[in-house]
């Protein structure tokens, strides 16, 4: 039996997701990090650190899935370790339970898990990145360093077709004939993404705003409090 294992890779994969990594790569550069970490990451440290502090988040999604596939660990146990390391990185427990959003973390566990079903999944998402970035792109009066800043004005279309890409992953999954455990994985993972959505920073934005359905609704929409 390999139940010790796959115990240790599960409780690995959330210690993994907790590491601090982007305060870490923050502190290496001198500058203290505030708000979304990789878009402070990359304005305060600069683009090849930010970019590595992406890298890192991806290559923590894949580890404990590729893991769990080397060992032949039961597919459960390999996705319950893919959904602890986001859940590491969304209430980690080295900063108090207080992480990231989760989403480019769930994208490197779900193409290790299955490809076929993320490469679906990532058309809406695609669409939304599209819609937020083409335009600034191609707008000559900025210079180039403008155009290619980590974030840039609030986004609608990015966080909608996050939201929807990973409401697909599991339809996906399932119209693929990925194995049950795999598509109920992924229908956890959503779940658990706009919970991050719907909690992070909460108490602060209704001590602002007493519409607390509004609040709820552009959260669950646009991850942000306000349109």
């Amino acid at each position: 039996m390999n139940y010790v294992g796959e115990i240790a890779l599960i409780v690995g994969a959330y210690l993994l997701g907790s590491a601090p990594h982007l305060l870490a790569l923050g502190r290496l550069r001198g500058v203290t990090l505030e708000g979304d970490l990789h878009q402070s990451l990359w304005k305060k440290g600069g683009r090849v650190v930010g970019g590595i502090g992406i890298v890192i988040d991806l290559v923590k999604g894949v580890i404990p899935v590729l893991i769990g596939k080397s060992l032949s660990f039961h597919l459960w146990a390999i996705v319950i370790a893919g959904l602890a390391a986001v859940v590491g990185q969304m209430w980690p427990v080295f900063s108090r339970f207080d992480g990231e959003k989760g989403n480019s973390i769930g994208l490197a566990m779900s193409v290790a898990l299955a490809p076929m079903a993320l490469f679906i999944a990532l058309i809406p998402i695609v669409i939304g990145a599209g819609v937020r970035t083409i335009p600034r792109l191609l707008n000559s009066r900025d210079s180039v360093a403008e155009r290619l800043k980590f974030g840039g004005p609030p986004s609608l279309s990015l966080p909608v077709g996050m939201a929807l890409g990973f409401l697909v992953l599991p339809i996906a999954s399932w119209w693929l004939k990925e194995p049950f455990v795999v598509t109920l994985g992924f229908s956890v993972m959503f779940v658990l993404i706009m919970l991050r959505r719907l909690t992070a920073g909460l108490k602060g934005d209704l001590k602002e705003d007493s519409s607390v359905g509004v609040v709820l609704v552009n959260r669950l929409l646009y991850d942000r409090s306000y349109r």
